[in-house]
């Protein structure tokens, strides 16, 4: 099931996707968090649908407009991309080209905007945005002492993140949640789909496009620490909640991997599409 938060005749409904068919199954009061409570509470069968409406009806939001708590992300989880960005001069966080144990930091949950929002990069004061495509991992439900074996026990389903990042003031603060967590810098959907959906995550192709160009390209298994690792890490120590959300890392191919650097600038559209999860789109302001 493809599930999908949206708005629709002035009105933020919920339900799922199936081809261009959108069934509405919650709308009114708490349809915004609709998504978000099917998830903790476990709910992955049949959804009652109330109306079905044309895709060309509705405007899609993130998929969780307002996540439990800030979006847990996974630095330099791929091997090409964790040389480049060693190699950029940007590089604050370790003396590691690859990590020898996952780098885990936090976006902030106001961070969060959905397909064809725009992201505006007029608030970063040094003119330094970039883009990450990453794909996320959603929790399906409370999960502490994880081992690698039971990990994908604890997984609802998959979305497109798109990291976006303030190159400078990452580098300025010496850890990353400043220059990843501006208001915008989070854009996440069109859909999660359920883990059933997907028949082999390390098949899934991430592809990022810049104004049409293709920047990023790579497969789930190219990960560094692939996602059974990264539950079993996070979990070894802390809980994770139903709903949580994991970026597990983005590719080779980012703005400052290219020599002139390739920031974003107002107007650049930016498109990552990952295999059986859509294309999410957005424009710099």
């Amino acid at each position: 099931m493809k599930l999908i938060t949206f708005e629709h005749n002035g009105t933020v409904k919920a339900g799922f996707l199936d081809g261009d068919s959108v069934s509405i199954c919650a709308d009114g009061p708490g349809a915004d968090t609709a998504v978000l409570e099917r998830i903790k509470a476990g709910q992955n069968g049949p959804w009652d649908a109330k109306e079905v409406v044309s895709l060309s009806d509705v405007r899609l939001m993130a998929p969780i407009p307002t996540p439990r708590r800030d979006i847990l992300c996974v630095g330099k989880n791929y091997h090409a991309h964790a040389a480049e960005f060693f190699n950029s001069g940007f590089d604050s966080s370790a003396k590691e080209e690859v990590p020898s144990s996952p780098v885990i930091f936090t976006k902030m949950m106001t961070s969060v905007v959905g397909p064809g929002e725009d992201v505006l990069g007029s608030l970063d004061p040094t003119g330094s945005v970039d883009y990450e495509g990453e794909l996320g991992v959603i929790i399906s439900k409370d999960a502490r002492r994880v081992s690698k074996a039971d990990a994908y026990d604890y997984v609802y389903g998959y979305v497109i993140i798109n990291d976006v990042t303030s190159r400078e003031l990452q580098k300025t603060h010496n850890q990353w949640v400043i220059g990843k967590g501006l208001d915008t810098f989070c854009p996440i959907g069109p859909w999660i789909a359920t883990a059933d959906e997907i028949d082999d995550v390390g098949a899934m192709e991430l592809v990022t496009r810049i104004n049409g160009e293709v920047r990023q390209k790579a497969v789930v298994k190219d990960l560094v620490f692939d996602i059974p690792t990264l539950i079993e890490c996070i979990t070894a120590t802390g809980t994770l909640l139903a709903g949580d959300i994991i970026a597990t890392g983005t590719p080779a191919g980012v703005g400052i991997g290219f020599n002139p650097t390739k920031y974003l600038n107002e107007g650049d559209r930016m498109q990552v599409s990952i295999s059986g999860l859509g294309e999410l789109e957005n424009t710099i302001r």
